[in-house]
């Protein structure tokens, strides 16, 4: 086990499986040392932990509990494609998108969940460029979806 996988063990985190696309894609494409990972969800076990939209139909904080759990989700998917996290030399970019409510405006509060959690699991290679943006809908209802770009050793 790795430092990093350490690091997730002691916060209670086990990365679960990669569920297979639900489309045609992958779920990672690395293109020299930088990987691109496609748009996950909060999905535990291949059920969504929250459905709805931020401001309406769940509060900021189930937002950011959503984004941690996207967070952990991304995480798994990278474990999958690099067979070791420690491989991750930084978190170069998030783009996050919240299902919004209308008039919601707290997308980045919401998108701390993911942030924290990568850099409490990364330290500082976590620490990574970041865009929170409002959408009025996305797939299957699901609260946040999120995409990284990771530079790797």
């Amino acid at each position: 086990m790795g430092q990093v996988e350490a690091r997730l063990e002691k916060l209670g985190i086990k990365l679960g499986e990669v569920p297979a696309a639900v489309a045609n894609y992958v779920p990672a494409k690395q293109v020299g040392k930088v990987v691109y990972t496609s748009g996950n969800d909060c999905r535990i076990d291949g059920v969504l932990m929250y459905t709805g939209k931020i401001g309406s139909d769940l509060t900021v904080e189930q937002g950011y509990e959503a984004a941690r759990q996207v967070a952990v989700n991304l995480l798994a998917v990278l474990k999958q494609h690099l067979g070791e996290l420690d491989r991750i030399k930084q978190v170069v970019k998030m783009l996050a998108f919240v299902n919004s409510a209308d008039g919601f405006v707290e997308q980045p509060y919401v998108i701390n969940g993911a942030s924290d959690l990568l850099v409490s699991a990364l330290g500082d290679k976590g620490k990574h460029a970041r865009s929170a943006i409002s959408a009025n809908e996305l797939p299957f209802n699901t609260p946040v979806e999120i995409e990284l770009i990771v530079e790797v050793e």
